[in-house]
Order: structure tokens, then sequence, then C-alpha cells
């Protein structure tokens, strides 16, 4: 379900991204969403997951980064030999060769960018669970907001998956079981960190400065 609101029953503003259009704030029921009048962009959704819920989330999403980094994304077998390769390993490989500059943008996106994700998330989201707001929340808050376009763990996903075509003509090629929980704390880290995280700022009564 989708609706547009105009400016009534305030509790807060809300500027539009995209036009800088002014709006007062109404609730939003689950499964609705306000848009701008003027450029129809998104400005906010209902909230589907309550805060013990995102908590309970980020929890599972760090198991499974501990998985996706410690099991193998792929195994490729040759002639019985047989090779599998982590996202640690994958990053050091390119590190040793003339693209290391790559291999620093591939460690920050598809590592370091969830891990600080999910940390900050645990944070903030511990806190708001019992009602206060977090030590550095405005500074977490912020991070988070910049950290969004560095997490690409959906583009080495496709990545792998197009490794994984290519190569299964020619090798006896399988996904490991780090692929498959790069899978699912992808869905969770978009699902988590979206641009939904901000109704912590009105939740704990914080206004940003």
């Amino acid at each position: 379900m989708t609706t547009e609101h105009s400016p009534a029953h305030s509790q807060g503003l809300i500027i539009c991204e995209h036009c800088d259009s002014l709006y007062e704030a109404v609730p939003l029921k689950p499964g609705e969403s306000a848009h701008c009048l003027r450029c129809h962009a998104l400005l906010g959704r209902g909230h589907r997951l309550s805060i013990e819920q995102l908590l309970a989330l980020t929890v599972a999403a760090a198991l499974l980064f501990l998985f996706a980094n410690l099991f193998p994304v792929i195994s490729i077998n040759m002639k019985g030999l047989t090779n599998e390769v982590t996202l640690w390993q994958s990053v050091e490989a390119l590190a040793q060769g003339r693209i290391t500059l790559i291999a620093l943008v591939a460690g920050l996106s598809i590592i370091f960018a969830p891990l600080l994700q999910i940390a900050l998330l645990f944070w903030v989201l511990l806190h708001a669970q019992q009602g206060v707001v977090a030590p550095g929340f405005k500074t977490c808050m912020r991070a988070l907001e910049h950290l969004r376009p560095w997490s690409m763990l959906e583009v080495c996903m496709l990545g792998i998956l197009v490794a994984i075509i290519k190569l299964s003509g020619m090798l006896d090629v399988h996904p490991g079981v780090g692929l498959w929980a790069m899978a699912m704390l992808m869905v969770l880290i978009l699902l988590i960190a979206n641009r939904d995280i901000r109704r912590l700022w009105d939740e704990l009564g914080v206004r940003p400065s």
C-alpha cells in the first residue's frame, strides 16, 4: 500500500533529499509509504520491524559474517586437486599482484564496511532496545549513512556467480558454505541497514546537530 501525505498532524519535519521540499511527518502504518508531492521521491515507510527484531537480525548478521569469512566461498576441483578460497584469501591474492588498489577497495567493500555496519548497528540498537541513547549515537548514525554506499556484498555475489558459471565449463566448481552465508548476510544487511534505521533519531528523541 502506498499513500502520499501532505503536511498535517506534525510530529517532526521531513526534507526531501531530491528537491528539498519540506513536509510535516505523520505516523505511517506497516506497508504504507510517504512520497514527495513534487518529485515523488520516497520520504519514508511504515516500520515493519521492531527494534528488538532489528537487534536479533543484527546478531544473526554477525554470525553469518563469521561464517562468510571463515568458510570457503568457492571450491575448485581439477584432476583430483582441490582448491578452496575464502573472502580473505581472495583479497590477499589481489594484493599480491599489480592491482593492490583494487584489493584495498574489495577489502573495504566486502569485509570492513559490512563489519563496521554490523558493529555500529549492534551498538545503537542494543541501547535503543533498553530505551536509552547509545554513547556516540550521532557519530554512529552518520557513519552508517556513509558506509551504506561502500557495502557492496551484492556486487561481490554477482561477480562470484559469474565466475562459477564461466569456470563450470572447464572445472568442477562448487559454491561453499561461505557463499551461502554471504548471500544471507547480504539480505540481512539490506534489511536492517537501510534508510529506515533513521527512525532511531525520532524514537529516541535525538536531534541531529
